[in-house]
């Protein structure tokens, strides 16, 4: 067998059968031998689910939850909320939470191979709500948007299944086009126009955050599928230079630069710099260890979004600079094991998996690095929650959907390991 280079090479055929050590070695996976333990079993931790991602994911889910509580426990007492309980948006919340949990049980009983099949469907699906999101009285409009689609007491918001869609569609385009991937206009050019397409409905909302993280998300796969590298930079300058137009023609857009860069100034104090500047108080007032779980001054009315798209400012006035650093290291932590499933099962000759498992890994990573990069006031204001922790509903049941379809992935992975059949 020989050693593999790339993420396209390495066909691993008679994986338990004349397998040697030093080709064992390469690979980020370890399999087991009837030598180790006298003829025992694989070891438990092979047996199922990475125990280490599901609690690394339930410990951000239950801090976010606790997190959403304090941020929230004080929107009552403003006039615009007066109407809700001071456990309105934990409870709300926790429900969605249930029902993530539910969905991600699905998602991890379908295996990938179906996953595949329904990629291309489910882009249309994601495609057909983006437009209907736009049509009077179907689409909910809050803040000026049009983002969500009501569905009874409960919102959902299409542009987070975009992000799965695109995620899936654009694994399964680098499978089916691997054989042209050098050539620009056979390979590049069509996914390109899919995810114009996908962009133009989401700032027609507009929701040009969801569209950074769905470009960057198709970009990473494009990239980890082996697309030409000058190709690759070529796309990358395209897509900056679109995003430099669109900021530079739309005027509120072009404040938030300018606040961004001046936020103490009276007029971006008092205007769009005023989220980042008492953001910022938020996190100084923290310092090292922060002023205790629900001391926070901030979340008081002074800090809009705080339980939404402020929340970790929230949570280093509250836990300082250590909880933010706890925040940074769970994430880092799950992009990177992300990662690793995703190249374990380009190692077994699973290229689709591979991709969409290193594809979360770019969502979660990158969504969760462009909201904390604005809560701390190194990035431009932007309308991102932080995955798995900020209140939004839709946004935490695909979170969890997601993760279930990494799970599934690391376990059929180990089911390959040890010479079954998914």
């Amino acid at each position: 067998m020989s050693q593999a280079t790339g993420p396209w090479s390495g066909r691993l055929s008679g994986w338990f059968s004349g397998v040697s050590k030093a080709a064992v070695e390469v690979l980020p996976i370890r399999t087991w031998s009837a030598d180790e333990g006298r003829g025992a079993p694989p070891r438990a931790s092979m047996l199922g689910v990475d125990q280490a991602l599901v609690w690394v994911t339930v410990a951000l889910l239950a801090w976010g939850l606790v997190m959403v509580y304090s941020a929230s426990v004080a929107m009552p007492d403003n006039p615009r909320f007066a109407n809700y309980t001071h456990t309105y948006f934990l409870s709300r919340h926790a429900l969605w939470l249930v029902m993530g949990f539910v969905a991600a049980l699905l998602a991890f009983q379908v295996p990938m191979k179906v996953w595949e099949k329904a990629a291309p469907w489910l882009f249309i699906v994601s495609l057909v709500l983006l437009i209907a999101v736009l049509i009077p009285h179907v689409g909910k409009v809050v803040y000026g948007a049009r983002r969500w689609i009501a569905l009874g007491p409960l919102s959902f918001q299409p542009s987070e299944l975009a992000k799965f869609a695109v995620l899936l569609y654009a694994a399964d385009y680098m499978v089916r086009k691997m054989e042209v991937k050098e050539r620009f206009f056979r390979a590049v050019l069509p996914m390109g126009v899919a995810v114009g397409l996908v962009g133009a409905l989401l700032l027609a909302e507009p929701d040009m955050g969801a569209f950074m993280v769905i470009a960057v998300i198709a970009m990473g796969i494009l990239f980890l599928g082996g697309v030409n590298a000058r190709m690759f930079f070529l796309i990358a300058a395209v897509l900056v230079a679109a995003f430099s137009m669109m900021i530079a023609a739309s005027p509120w857009r072009r404040e938030r630069i300018f606040a961004y860069l001046d936020p103490w100034s009276e007029h971006n104090a008092l205007g769009k710099g005023y989220q980042l500047s008492h953001s910022l108080i938020a996190i100084g007032r923290g310092e090292i260890f922060g002023v205790g779980l629900g001391g926070s001054v901030e979340k008081l009315h002074w800090l809009p979004e705080a339980h939404t798209d402020f929340l970790l400012a929230v949570i280093g006035e509250e836990f300082g600079l250590i909880g933010v650093l706890l925040v940074i290291g769970l994430f880092l932590w799950m992009t990177r094991r992300m990662m690793h499933i995703g190249r374990q099962a380009i190692a077994l000759d699973r290229v689709f998996p591979g991709l969409v498992a290193q594809g979360v890994g770019i969502w979660m990573g990158f969504q969760a690095f462009i909201n904390m990069g604005v809560n701390l006031g190194a990035l431009p204001t932007k309308g991102l929650t932080l995955p798995l922790m900020s209140y939004g509903g839709s946004a935490v049941l695909m979170n969890l959907v997601t993760i279930a379809v990494v799970l599934r992935i690391d376990y059929e992975n180990k089911v390959l390991m040890r010479g079954g059949r998914v």
